[in-house]
């Protein structure tokens, strides 16, 4: 909007590109791309042909020059419809402060007026509707990198990821979760489009510029079936105020929206500690390390850029915990770098478990601790205390998918109530609707046809995803459809580098048939296991698909007693034993419920 402002205030002369950069960017370099970006945004909102151009024309090598005609007016009374006049420019319009406001054609209406240093709300200038559309679901694009440095991406990224949590906090409405809007980011797509793709009424966007230690922020709130602007601010605050600031806009949204939120809820957004800058900027590089992590299982050699992500982010953790011993956030972050180890629970949780109760204890409104303390409990076979802490954890973040999702996994593998966790699987989906969360959903339900498909799909685009891979040898194994298991347990070891135990597969299949390949692929993940962590339970569903139950509860009862995954003796996985006395006393004694 400021180059709108700075070409306004020379109509039909060339502005050069410094002079641009000067004016609107006085004290940060930015390069040419920032300002490009600027100009091409102007004419998407202006429908506006860069080769045909009506309102913004490109002098060559020099500049731009606003072609259109401009009138300068004092003040537009807010009772007054009418549209300004196509005039020329009123001579000796006064200027206000150090920015003239001018109105050209009624298009104006699409963007904010925004002028320095106050916020300033574009329903002071035009007549609105006093009854705002009806918006139930949004969905916070990613907002646009300003600075011009690729190496800010990160705290652009940042931003976005919190204001979609803030957002997240409110229970009456739907806010799509950040793995599926990120897959829009410099996207050219229109927003009724992208909305409908979401299922969602509202569209947020805006940018984000950090000059030095101040941050400015603008968003705007768009209707998305008609494509038509609620509301537009910019906020421009100190970056110690940068928590702050992501609820206030969160909190502006929700009261445009007339959205009715809890007094808890309400009481949140107005609670925020100023943040220690240096532990905030690790901080958000810790966020960003771990999104690499997760964005590994679309790569082949998935294991070791995971492990390598997850040992950066624990190190950016640890360092904002050095600059803020108080800051909540980077306890739980270190917990979620921790999670991924390739080490046994028992290995790992020590280590990861204090840091997530001194989370809690600095934040208890934190809902991804409690989701994460529910995962904990979970591991401790304490089945009362992880549902109450999913429940809560549900409570202060409705909107959240993986806390649905991981729920929904408690209700079906250690419950066994697969209806009710499909109904928070569903849920989850429409909360991420560009990533599958009903294969698992499928899987459960023992809808295995339906379930193949889905894991199919992800691990064409995930080929990376050892989960994914497992899933489908473990579903073609209880299917009957031996070669398909045997071929995905192959894939398993490639992507693990295991070229041996790849060939040690083929070869025993073709000598011995199907159980002799499972019986080998046992062996050889036994032998494995005293070197590196291979979960006890794998093997001992491998010895049960085999059919040698003796051998399968030999290593059941190593899992017990390492706590590896007898959590879920509810899944279909077991059904082979379940069967087996010796199976009902396993699971008495893990305290699954009855």
């Amino acid at each position: 909007m400021e180059v709108l402002v700075c070409l306004a205030e020379q109509p039909g002369e060339p502005v050069t590109k410094e002079q641009l950069l000067h004016t609107v960017w006085p004290d940060t370099f930015v390069s040419d791309d920032v300002l490009t970006r600027s100009i091409s945004e102007l004419r998407r909102v202006f429908a506006d042909d860069a080769k045909d151009s009506h309102f913004i024309q490109t002098i060559p090598k020099r500049g731009y020059r606003l072609i259109a005609p401009v009138v300068g007016v004092e003040h537009i009374p807010p009772t007054s419809p009418t549209k300004p006049p196509i005039a020329e420019q009123v001579p000796g319009s006064p200027l206000q402060g150090h920015r003239r406001i001018f109105v050209f054609f009624a298009s104006a209406i699409l963007l904010g007026v925004l002028a320095r240093p106050r916020v300033i709300d574009i329903k002071r200038w035009f007549p609105v509707n006093s009854s705002p559309p009806l918006i139930q679901s949004l969905a916070v694009l990613p907002l646009l990198n300003l600075s011009g440095d690729p190496n800010q991406e990160y705290f652009a990224d940042a931003m976005t990821e919190e204001l979609i949590t803030e957002l997240s906090r409110i229970g009456a409405l739907k806010v799509i979760s950040r793995t599926s809007i990120m897959r829009y980011k410099k996207v050219d797509k229109g927003l009724p489009e992208i909305a409908r793709e979401l299922g969602v009424d509202g569209i947020v966007e805006g940018s984000v510029l950090r000059s030095g230690g101040r941050v400015r922020v603008t968003a705007q709130l768009i209707y998305a079936p008609k494509d038509t602007n609620v509301w537009v601010q910019t906020y421009d605050r100190d970056l110690q105020d940068v928590l702050t600031l992501q609820a206030t806009v969160a909190s502006a949204i929700a009261e445009e929206i007339r959205v009715q939120m809890k007094p808890d809820e309400q009481a949140r957004f107005h609670f925020r500690r100023p943040v220690n800058l240096k532990a905030h900027e690790a901080y958000m590089q810790g966020r960003y390390h771990l999104q690499l992590e997760c964005d590994s299982v679309f790569k082949r050699n998935s294991a070791k850029v995971a492990a390598a992500e997850a040992e950066e982010a624990e190190k950016y953790f640890r360092l904002a915990i050095q600059e803020d011993p108080n800051y909540a956030p980077p306890y739980l972050g270190i917990w979620e770098a921790l999670v991924s180890s390739p080490v046994p629970g028992r290995d790992w949780v020590p280590r990861a478990k204090p840091q997530l109760v001194k989370a809690l204890q600095l934040d208890d409104s934190l809902a991804e601790a409690h989701s994460a303390m529910a995962s904990l409990l979970r591991f401790d076979l304490d089945f009362a205390g992880a549902k109450s802490e999913f429940q809560r954890a549900i409570q202060l973040a409705p909107s959240d998918p993986d806390v649905h999702s991981d729920y929904a996994n408690f209700l079906a593998s250690v419950e066994g109530r697969p209806q009710d966790a499909m109904a928070e699987y569903e849920l989850a989906q429409s909360l991420d609707p560009k990533n599958d969360r009903m294969a698992d959903a499928f899987y459960y339900a023992r809808q295995f046809d339906r379930a193949i498909e889905l894991y199919q799909t992800q691990a064409q685009s995930r080929p990376g995803d050892l989960g994914v891979h497992l899933a489908l040898a473990n579903i073609y194994a209880l299917t009957g459809r031996r070669a398909e298991s045997l071929s995905e347990w192959q894939r398993l070891a490639e992507i693990l580098e295991y070229k041996s135990l790849s060939a040690a597969i083929a070869r025993a299949q073709k000598s011995g048939g199907y159980n002799e390949a499972l019986r080998v692929l046992a062996h050889e993940l036994e032998v494995a296991s005293q070197t590196s962590y291979v979960p006890f339970s794998i093997i001992a569903s491998i010895y049960g698909f085999s059919g040698d139950r003796d051998q399968a509860f030999v290593w059941l009862t190593k899992a017990y007693e390492a706590r590896d995954g007898v959590d879920c003796l509810r899944e279909p996985l077991w059904d082979s034993l379940r069967s087996d006395p010796r199976f009902k006393d396993l699971v008495r004694r893990v305290g699954l419920p009855q």
